[in-house]
């Protein structure tokens, strides 16, 4: 379980974030415009930027936790795939994810590499192991980025605009995907697709104005969508089944 108490984030002299106040005990999708927070909101529950106030996970606050507890808590997958080295492989990629568990700082153990082959084979890209990341389409990049954090086996994902660089065919595999993890881990996403967010089917966090509000029910309803965003709404449909 999350629990965030009085959460506050700024960059410079703009405040993005102010007293959000939210306890996440399951699966939560988090909407609202461009710009509102929702990434920062994912980094701060990561730890991976400064914060005023607190968060808690399994009632043990993140500042408190090391890096390698944390990386086996919660793992955050960006929207995008950032290559900083151009030639290494889709498999050293995702082995990478593993670092939490290792034994040895120059190698892998052999379970680390028969859970990153299991990854790979179960996302069905086995056949890229060896490519580089350069070579991969854009569908293939976020694959290999859920496959890393598979490999990580953290209780918690964070997925961070999943499908915003994709088109139609791939943006139903990662939906799929995605909502197929909620049977083993507690599953946090991030978007601005409201059909994906349907289709996740889960609690909905909608940022606006700095605050957060808490929908357990009734969020996908013309109403409530055309409030919310100032344009009308007439239905939205679930597509990716």
């Amino acid at each position: 379980m999350i629990e965030i108490k009085n959460l506050s984030c700024a960059f410079n002299t703009k405040t993005i974030l102010q007293n959000i106040n939210l306890n996440i005990q399951s699966h939560l999708c988090i909407l609202g415009a461009n710009g509102s927070g929702k990434s920062t909101l994912a980094k701060a529950v990561c730890g991976l930027i400064e914060q005023g106030g607190e968060v808690s996970i399994n009632a043990t606050n993140i500042k408190e936790l090391s890096l390698i507890q944390k990386a086996r808590l919660i793992s955050y997958i960006p929207a995008k795939l950032e290559i900083y080295d151009s030639f290494i492989s889709v498999e050293e990629f995702v082995l990478l994810g593993r670092f939490p568990y290792k034994r040895s700082f120059f190698e892998y153990s052999d379970k680390d590499k028969n859970i990153v082959q299991e990854t790979l084979d179960f996302l069905k890209i086995s056949h890229l192991k060896e490519h580089p990341l350069s070579s991969l389409s854009s569908g293939e990049q976020q694959l290999t980025l859920i496959a890393q954090a598979l490999a990580q086996e953290s209780e918690i994902m964070i997925f961070d605009e999943p499908t915003a660089n994709l088109d139609p065919h791939n943006t139903k595999i990662i939906a799929q995907y995605i909502k197929g993890l909620k049977e083993h881990h507690q599953v946090i996403l991030i978007t601005h697709d409201l059909h994906l967010a349907s289709y996740f089917n889960a609690d909905v966090a909608f940022i606006k104005n700095k605050t957060l509000t808490l929908y357990t029910q009734n969020f996908f309803n013309d109403a409530t969508l055309s409030e919310l965003y100032n344009v009308n709404f007439k239905g939205l449909v679930a597509q990716y089944d």
